[in-house]
């Protein structure tokens, strides 16, 4: 039975969850690019079970469109004593020539983690199935100071300006409990020098995985390539920590000359940082997609259940939709949005216009597969100064003001929002909602996913997640998606400024069992002013020795 794990993985219409799939569970996406015409995924996988092992492999998969793959052989495995306890996670870099070089981390035969370098075997395969390794490897070793098993997963990497600009690269790292972005650079991308600073680094906040860097545009929603330098754009620094299992980021300036990141705010590993989504999803990964200008993010929503549960389906982990990710124009903060071929999967679709939700109200949308859809909706509210409660957010931890809260407790504006994956009695229902409270400073919108009722199991992590929501409820319509797929909900907020990932795991409200209702517990009524919801169809999959036709 085979499985995937860390860095990538699929479900539904986020693929099909098939514990006879090398796709179906998996791990951090390790290379996301785009070549050639061909999207490529590149994920951690145990070919000996559904979680993690003592020797991981890069799986690799390639799509056209992002939703439709055919998976290939695997691409990088353990054989060398640079890597051979494991291949984990790692970037892909096109070089000047069209070239793709995989660094990776290694796991070497005394344990010691360790970056290395790949690259194809035959550039003129279309797939790019083979992989050499270099017989420089090992590129790096863990600095002093650097314990052996806290130094991986080196970035996509970056060129600075001029003809002669150096290629830089960060591998997550720390010392005493600093969490850093060590900084390496290279004239030839095989020989490469540790910058006598960190990028950027954070006492206090603990070993930093899977970081990634890369430039946003100022003036526009459309990505940038890697190496950018210029008054233009913004860098975000994001990490993975290791401690909590949340992605991080700060927005900031870099300076090639110096070799040096200043972030707009500092990253304190506290509830007050930014984070790209606020529920499950770590281990993300983002690469430029050149052809259409947008960078796309890749983000592992891991399980919620119990690791007998995973043994016995014989998979673990998803691979959330891709997202595209731009800077808001407000400058502080970034959004994302499921990228715009997932609607090619859309099916039967039903409409609610101009519809008042009362005080206590809850309506069914019905004529779609509630266990697998796409809904948009827009709220729109009126009266807010009268029924708005008070809030002070210094302090605030807004998962735990959604934790003492939920979908049932009456409020003065909200909650009001979607339960989905719910029974008819709703005694099992995943709750995405709004509460609207009045601030020192304004209006203050809260969002919440709360799965304390998603099933009538035992023995799963139930946590309810929750985040601030920018936005100007008097002004502004509140407006939702919500992605349905079986086991994983993942909800956008304000068009996809708070973004809330969940794995759910419902006992009756599955297949076509499943409902999804509308809802308004606040005192204030709530009008929708549009409701767009659809069936989803689901993605297809092709094993290697099946047909290539979802390439053509």
């Amino acid at each position: 039975m085979s499985s995937n794990l860390v860095c990538a993985g699929l479900m539904g219409f986020s693929y099909s969850a098939d514990p006879n799939d090398a796709f179906a569970s998996a791990a951090a996406a390790a290379g996301p690019m785009w070549y050639n015409g061909m999207y490529h995924l590149f994920y951690q996988y145990n070919p000996e079970g559904p979680l993690f092992g003592d020797k991981m492999v890069w799986a690799h998969s390639v799509s056209r469109d992002m939703i439709h793959w055919v998976d290939l052989d695997l691409a990088l495995t353990p054989t060398e004593p640079f890597d051979m306890k494991s291949c984990w996670s790692g970037s892909i870099t096109i070089l000047p020539g069209n070239i793709p070089m995989i660094l990776y981390t290694g796991i070497d035969s005394n344990g010691v983690q360790v970056q290395n370098l790949a690259f194809p075997k035959n550039l003129s395969d279309p797939l790019l199935e083979q992989w050499e390794k270099s017989t420089r490897n090992p590129i790096m070793t863990p600095p002093q100071g650097v314990p052996g098993d806290f130094f991986r997963d080196p970035t996509t990497a970056w060129r600075d300006p001029g003809p002669d600009g150096k290629w830089n690269v960060i591998v997550g790292g720390l010392i005493k409990n600093e969490g850093m972005a060590i900084l390496y650079q290279s004239e030839d991308f095989v020989s490469w020098t540790k910058v006598e600073h960190p990028l950027y680094s954070s006492p206090g906040t603990g070993m930093w995985e899977c970081p990634d860097f890369f430039p946003v545009s100022l003036n526009s929603s459309n990505g940038v390539d890697t190496s950018v330098v210029d008054p233009s754009v913004k860098h975000v620094l994001k990490i993975s920590s290791f401690s909590n299992v949340h992605d991080y980021y700060v927005l900031g300036s870099y300076a090639p000359k110096t070799s040096k990141y200043v972030p707009d705010n500092e990253y304190t590993g506290s509830s007050t940082d930014l984070r790209y989504d606020y529920g499950k999803f770590y281990a993300s990964k983002t690469f430029f997609d050149q052809p259409k200008s947008r960078r796309i993010l890749w983000g592992w929503a891991n399980e919620s259940d119990t690791m007998e549960d995973d043994l016995a389906k014989g998979w673990a982990g998803v691979q959330a939709i891709p997202r595209e990710i731009w800077l808001h124009s407000s400058g502080k903060q970034l959004v994302q949005w499921p990228v715009e071929e997932l609607n090619k999967l859309r099916g039967q679709h039903v409409q609610v216009l101009d519809e008042k939700l009362h005080s206590g109200s809850v309506f069914e949308v019905e004529g779609i597969t509630a266990s697998q859809a796409d809904i948009e909706i827009e709220f729109e509210l009126h009266s807010l100064e009268e029924s708005a409660e008070v809030l002070d957010t210094t302090g605030t931890d807004p998962q735990q003001l959604c934790s003492d809260s939920n979908a049932s407790v009456r409020g003065g504006v909200g909650p009001f929002g979607l339960l989905a994956l719910a029974t008819k009695e709703l005694t099992e229902h995943t709750a995405i909602f709004f509460m609207i409270f009045k601030g020192s400073n304004g209006f203050v919108v809260l969002m919440c996913s709360d799965q304390r009722r998603s099933s009538l199991r035992d023995g799963l992590d139930k946590t309810p997640y929750g985040a601030f929501l920018d936005i100007d409820p008097q002004h502004e319509k509140i407006a939702l998606r919500t992605l349905i797929d079986h086991s994983i909900v993942e909800s956008f907020g304000g068009g996809g400024k708070t973004c809330i990932s969940s794995r759910v795991y419902p006992k009756l409200a599955i297949n076509s069992e499943a409902r999804l209702f509308v809802f308004n517990n606040g005192t204030l009524d709530v009008a929708i002013s549009s409701l767009n919801a659809w069936s989803m169809n689901t993605a297809q999959k092709n094993r290697p020795t099946q047909s290539y036709a979802l390439l053509d």
